[in-house]
């Protein structure tokens, strides 16, 4: 009768630890759990957009901060991001008085380049908090720069790497580096038109038709010329964002990176258009070149000039997942 007993509690716990060894063994084997989500979250004092989308939530975060200002990319931001969300938690915010956050509310205050920063820093450590991580990957897009030199000035402890693409460095020198070679087009090729426009440029600019024949010529410089049929319409554009966001655009071609931030404690990669005149290619070599880092590299796309995100998108994965995310994770 006892080796009966014996028997049957030897069986007993055998089975019992089969079973937790299968049961572990189902849990490693486990899908990953993905992610795709909206939040409207109080940020700045106010309501704010951002999406989520990965395909599993303990990736590490990668937070991308739109260019224009005010040029929302979450609508075409697959595009870009599709391969990232296989190894990120990707983040998309529309910034106050943009897209779907001024669908929800208005700034109820006059927007400033540093108060835009602080929303940034918050939404920061929002995700931080939600996903329970220490840092996040920081990509940010010709204007989103300016917020995304920043944070890795002064919060690099938040930052396992911060992506610079087309930034913006010394804009003010850029923008006359640029008026400075169209003109000289302009006369190269007896355009008059294009001389009597580029004439009534100022820079800073001064009004919504200013930066219109500032963009209007450098847009046909790089190639994509407006078509005739949307002269009005684009005309139209530029007044509205000017009257929103020129101020600030004007604020921030007073700053210079290359005096201002010397150094950073975090790696920094920079993501330069080799055609780039509108954040211009050689001004972010030569701050690149004098930039003291933790670690740094510079990532030239040769097809590009401004617009990377839509001129070479697989490139500009291709490099964060391999190149980047290996060495700084």
């Amino acid at each position: 009768m006892k080796r009966s007993v014996h028997i049957f509690f030897f069986l007993v716990i055998s089975f019992l630890s089969m079973s937790q060894i299968s049961f572990a063994r189902s849990l490693r084997a486990s899908p990953p759990t993905g992610i795709d989500k909206i939040e409207n979250i109080e940020i700045g004092g106010i309501k704010q957009y951002i999406t989520i989308k990965g395909d599993d939530n303990t990736k590490p975060i990668l937070l991308f901060l739109h260019g224009g200002p005010g040029g929302s990319v979450i609508d075409q931001s697959g595009r870009f991001t599709r391969e990232l969300q296989k190894n990120f938690i990707v983040v998309q915010w529309d910034q106050r008085e943009t897209n779907k956050t001024l669908q929800l509310n208005a700034s109820p205050v006059p927007l400033t380049i540093q108060l835009i920063q602080n929303d940034t820093h918050e939404l920061i450590e929002y995700l931080l908090k939600q996903f329970d991580q220490k840092k996040l990957y920081l990509a940010g897009y010709s204007w989103g720069t300016v917020l995304g030199f920043y944070i890795a000035d002064k919060y690099p402890d938040l930052l396992y790497a911060y992506i610079a693409i087309s930034p913006v460095v010394n804009q003010y020198e850029s923008e006359q580096m640029t008026l400075a070679m169209l003109k000289q087009q302009a006369e190269e090729t007896g355009n008059e038109t294009e001389k009597q426009e580029l004439a009534q440029v100022k820079i800073p600019f001064e009004n919504s038709k200013q930066l219109y024949y500032a963009r209007k010529w450098l847009f046909a410089f790089d190639g994509n010329p407006i078509r005739n049929a949307d002269t009005s319409s684009m005309i139209l554009y530029f007044q509205r964002w000017a009257h929103t966001w020129l101020p600030v655009w004007n604020e921030s071609l007073k700053q210079n990176r290359v005096k201002e931030i010397s150094a950073l404690n975090c790696p920094i990669y920079f993501f330069v258009g080799r055609k780039d005149h509108q954040t211009n290619f050689t001004i972010a070599e030569q701050y690149y070149n004098s930039l003291m880092a933790a670690k740094k590299k510079l990532y030239w796309f040769e097809k590009s000039a401004h617009t990377i995100i839509n001129t070479e998108p697989a490139l500009l994965q291709d490099i964060i997942i391999k190149q980047i995310l290996p060495e700084t994770f």
